[in-house]
């Protein structure tokens, strides 16, 4: 499991996965190694863990990770949170967009993204996640060979806009 500075390419840091466990129990390693005080950490939806997510605020950090199926309930209610907020024109919503789009290789991708800010008393009022602020929504239309596909993807994080 490394630690990477993407702007940077730097490897940061690194724990060995024990054979007999996984990741969720190497990233609290990990991050228990690292100065992140002011940083943004991003991680999969494998880190999409209370206990991952404590750490890192801790740390004086804030966070950005995929949410997907494997926090049911979390997932279900951020969902449709975007769908009402959607179907209501972002009314009494703090949100903000952007979109973008790229040709590369005979590919075009458009992505949109929307976040909602200021939600921690809709989706978490006892405060289960630390800090939590915001999700995320980003839209992907992939057109390749006439054919295009679109793939919705979910984030929390402790991030205000």
């Amino acid at each position: 499991m490394s630690a990477w500075a993407t702007a940077n390419k730097l490897v940061l840091g690194q724990v060995k996965v024990d054979c007999k466990s996984n990741e969720i129990t190497a990233i609290p390693e990990l991050i228990k190694v690292l100065e992140l005080s002011g940083c943004i950490v991003t991680i999969d939806a494998i880190g999409c863990q209370k206990e991952i997510v404590k750490l890192i605020v801790n740390k004086e950090a804030d966070y950005i990770i995929t949410l997907k199926k494997n926090q049911g309930n979390l997932h279900t209610e951020v969902e449709q949170l975007f769908k009402d907020a959607i179907s209501n024109g972002f009314d009494d919503w703090e949100y903000s967009t952007y979109k973008n789009q790229e040709m590369s290789h005979g590919r075009q991708e458009i992505r949109h993204y929307l976040m909602l800010s200021n939600i921690s008393e809709r989706l978490d009022p006892e405060q289960k996640w630390a800090k939590f602020n915001s999700v995320g929504m980003v839209e992907y239309i992939r057109t390749l060979n006439g054919k295009t596909t679109v793939e919705t993807r979910y984030y929390i994080s402790s991030r205000a806009q």
